[in-house]
């Protein structure tokens, strides 16, 4: 009869510590980053909103070489971000690294719309670190593009992320900010 009493307070306990253990790992704050991309400060400044109401990080996509006026340049068939986008493989090269990428749960990523899609820097940083277990959402800023097709392509370029649907956030309301930032979680 002890051993039957033993026995069933080790399964008890056990099974409490199983329970605490899982309730730990569900009430856990899921840890939010937002990185972006921004030539001309344009998506800066969605993202420095984006992360005040998500309550994440953020990170800035730096490239190597910073784009001037001249490389931004979309009406100059020979300006570099017309030749990056003209190249699909280009992968302009990133400056720094975020060292902590496995600490995210949820990763928005921003970046301006360029020739209706991402820039190719955006595929540096896709093809940079490891997106497995986490949820990605894109989001984006422009001047007259929607970002539909961007998120086709990073979907199709990247079918084994978990994407959200993306937002362009071009004066998003706060509280339409809001209501998208819970629908991502």
């Amino acid at each position: 009869m002890k051993k039957i009493i033993i026995l069933l307070a080790a399964s008890l306990a056990i099974g409490l510590c199983a329970f605490a253990q899982s309730s730990s790992k569900e009430n856990r704050q899921m840890k939010t980053l937002v990185a972006y991309f921004s030539a001309s400060g344009v998506t800066r400044s969605a993202a420095v909103e984006l992360a005040d109401v998500a309550g994440a990080d953020i990170y800035e996509i730096k490239p190597e070489k910073p784009y001037t006026n001249a490389d931004l340049d979309w009406r100059d068939a020979q300006s570099r971000s017309s030749i990056e986008m003209q190249n699909r493989n280009s992968r302009p090269a990133i400056s720094g690294t975020l060292r902590n990428m496995h600490d995210y749960d949820v990763v928005y990523v921003g970046f301006p719309i360029w020739w209706y899609t991402c820039p190719t820097i955006i595929n540096t940083f896709m093809e940079t670190y490891d997106f497995s277990g986490k949820v990605v959402t894109p989001f984006a800023t422009s001047g007259g593009s929607s970002i539909k097709q961007a998120c086709v392509d990073l979907k199709a370029s990247y079918p084994a992320i978990n994407w959200k649907e993306g937002k362009l956030l071009n004066h998003v309301p706060k509280a339409e900010l809001m209501k998208w930032v819970e629908s991502n979680r």
